[in-house]
């Protein structure tokens, strides 16, 4: 009689504790509480963040309305004694209902700052009236906090909590995405506690990823080698490295490819590299390849300008002219050039020629835009 008495109330306490809403093992049934479980994912770039946690409501399972109620009373602010357990009257929040909340991230990342490895956490918090503490515990398989340990941390952070929109159901939220960081949100009645994650070095990941990518197919051809070639430029990261995806590009046995893209993208790596002779010639080879068309001149032409190289995209142009005579989009080009320079009336004539060859409306009405602000001395570059 004393046992079943004892495990009586041992289960009273467990689905009574503040927050906990206990399931066990057994049989598969609807969770307790109706705390759905629930699952909220995001890539930074290469990275793979996931929430996984059981969602409570404000309203209760008997049906009251808890509003007002959910922070300080519900869920207690500082640590707290939850009846049961081992972590006595220091126990955190399990930052949801159920089982422990668990923090998942595919790479190292910065929590705020902080440096956390890659792996699954248990995630809990101590919440405050004025600042909240976030734990990343190493131990993610617990019920909830009954038995958490300060001793399994492996970080700790604050953060300041903020006013929300009305959540009836505790939701995680991923509130803002930028290519190496993004902010996370647990948001529940009128309250929401964010915090920020961040990739050290993204670039340092592409690049990992690209150096793998060229060990299988992507390295059986000279556009995968162009294009990491063209990443490392564009991230101006690694650009020795760079150079020698463009030269294999072009010049790989059974892969390398010469043409304008392979050339040009080979050009602009030797010139980053501070090979201006070489680079130059490269260009040269590039304009005057026989397959080259007068769009990839041209483009090529408006990168200069992009550059900040107006004289040299003059000079693109201007061949362009000589090479394909009265072809759309020649009189564009030279009114850019012309303009990048300062010489707003020559590029007047020329893009008004443009408009009169226009291949269609809406590039003529593009055009007369540009038209109406070299009138008014604005550059349309």
């Amino acid at each position: 009689m004393k046992i079943s008495v004892l495990v009586f109330v041992l289960v009273v306490v467990m689905l009574c504790a503040a927050g906990s809403q206990a399931q066990f093992s057994g049989p598969t049934l609807p969770p307790n509480g109706d705390n759905q479980k629930a699952l909220v994912s995001q890539w930074i770039g290469l990275v793979e963040v996931n929430v996984t946690y059981n969602s409570p409501d404000v309203t209760s399972p008997a049906g009251e309305d808890r509003t007002g109620k959910i922070w300080g009373e519900l869920v207690p602010y500082g640590m707290s004694n939850l009846g049961f357990g081992t972590c006595g009257d220091e126990c955190p929040w399990r930052a949801g209902a159920n089982q422990n909340t668990v923090f998942e991230v595919s790479h190292d990342v910065m929590i705020e700052g902080q440096s956390l490895m890659a792996g699954k956490y248990g995630l809990h918090m101590i919440p405050g009236e004025e600042e909240w503490t976030i734990i990343f515990s190493n131990n993610h398989t617990s019920w909830g906090s009954f038995t958490y340990d300060e001793s399994e941390d492996a970080l700790r952070v604050e953060v300041k909590p903020q006013a929300s929109e009305f959540h009836e159901w505790l939701t995680y939220e991923f509130t803002d995405r930028q290519p190496s960081q993004a902010t996370v949100a647990l948001k529940w009645e009128n309250l929401q506690v964010p915090w920020t994650i961040t990739i050290p070095s993204i670039t340092d990941l592409y690049m990992e990823a690209v150096r793998n990518d060229l060990r299988n197919d992507a390295g059986f051809t000279y556009m995968g080698y162009n294009a990491a070639a063209q990443y490392a430029l564009g991230a101006q990261a690694n650009l020795e490295e760079g150079l020698t995806w463009a030269e294999a590009a072009v010049g790989m046995p059974f892969i390398g490819q010469e043409n304008f893209t392979t050339l040009s993208t080979l050009a602009q790596l030797q010139d980053a590299n501070g090979m201006a002779e070489e680079a130059a010639a490269t260009f040269d080879k590039a304009i005057h390849h026989p397959a080259t068309t007068v769009f990839q001149i041209h483009q090529l032409g408006r990168q200069m300008i992009a550059e900040g190289k107006p004289e040299k995209a003059m000079e693109v142009f201007e061949y362009n002219a000589e090479t394909h005579p009265g072809t759309w989009p020649i009189n564009v080009g030279l009114a850019r050039g012309l303009s990048a320079l300062g010489r707003y009336k020559e590029a007047i004539q020329y893009c008004e020629k443009a408009i009169e060859n226009a291949p269609d409306d809406l590039n003529r009405n593009n055009l007369q835009n540009l038209l109406n602000q070299l009138k008014e001395g604005k550059d349309i570059n």
